[in-house]
């Protein structure tokens, strides 16, 4: 685990509310200089702590697509099936997340599609070019009441 002290983890709490900021405005929020901020943003890139700078786009405004909350279970948990099932769902646009789990699922998914008929051809596909998938159970959101990708990083003990 990558060890990260008070200034890389209030950096990772600000970027994550505005990943716009500036490496002035950061520095002032944390008391670095904006070319240290800069390093440590760097670092942090090249560490593989920060994955990527994303717009969050509010679904009401390109459409309102629908939301889908899916458990599937497969039929063999060979390490070759698992990997060839999570590369699919890894490509596939309409996947937003996946978990493989404990209990009565072996996979959780969150999909989105512009309406029933969209999501009903992105689960032929799924059917179809996954063999090892046993079943699969939907559950459609009615409303989301918070969506976000924050990662609460917990400030270093005293």
């Amino acid at each position: 685990m990558q060890t990260l002290d008070q200034f890389d983890r209030a950096l990772l709490s600000l970027l994550q509310r505005d990943a716009e900021v500036t490496t002035s405005d950061l520095g002032e929020q944390v008391g670095l200089s904006p070319s240290a901020v800069q390093r440590r943003l760097k670092k942090l890139r090249a560490d593989g702590v920060i994955t990527s700078y994303v717009a969050v786009i509010d679904p009401a405004k390109v459409g309102q697509p629908s939301f889908f909350v899916v458990g599937l279970e497969v039929d063999r948990e060979r390490a070759e099936l698992l990997s060839r099932l999570r590369a699919w769902l890894t490509a596939e646009d309409a996947v937003q997340q996946v978990y493989y789990v404990t209990g009565g699922w072996d996979f959780v998914l969150i999909v989105t599609a512009d309406d029933l008929q969209a999501y009903d051809a992105f689960v032929s596909r799924l059917m179809a070019e996954n063999p090892n998938v046993r079943r699969f159970t939907t559950n459609v959101a009615l409303a989301a009441h918070k969506r976000t990708s924050f990662v609460p990083i917990p400030a270093l003990a005293d």
